[in-house]
């Protein structure tokens, strides 16, 4: 028996592209339940938000989606300090990339990324994995 939805998430988006923040909000905007979308435009930033949120200063976002390349600090290197702060540790973290390079994979993984996924190229396959994404985190994963 399924269970109900849960509450809407909220998202915190860490991208430096604008062309696709903006598509990973249109894939969210769809459905009964679209999470509050957060955007921080490179790690550093990212690290910002989740340090004001710990201070109560900020949103705490239930989930990440991390671009690996971007400028001052990439996502490897946020993962890392996500996943090394006791107080940020268990929001789980979507490495959402264009790449498909087997060490950025596994890179990812060795720094407790949940998931890694490969920006599909056409807009249609973008848009239905974001939305997979956020069902299986809302729906069906169990959030602390």
């Amino acid at each position: 028996m399924p269970t109900a939805p849960q509450r809407p998430l909220t998202i915190l988006v860490v991208d430096d592209d604008d062309a696709d923040v903006l598509m990973i909000e249109e894939a969210l905007s769809t459905g009964d339940q679209p999470p509050t979308i957060e955007r921080a435009a490179d790690g550093q930033e990212a690290l910002e938000h989740l340090r004001r949120s710990v201070a109560g200063q900020a949103n705490r976002p239930d989930l990440i989606l991390l671009d690996l390349n971007m400028p001052r600090m990439g996502g490897l290197e946020t993962l890392a300090e996500i996943k090394n702060d006791e107080h940020l540790r268990m929001i789980p973290v979507v490495v959402l990339t264009t790449s498909d390079a087997a060490a950025d994979v596994n890179s990812s993984y060795r720094s407790r990324a949940s998931a890694f996924v490969t920006k599909p190229i056409d807009l249609e396959s973008f848009e239905t994995a974001v939305q997979k994404i956020n069902t299986f985190y809302r729906d069906v994963a169990r959030l602390p």
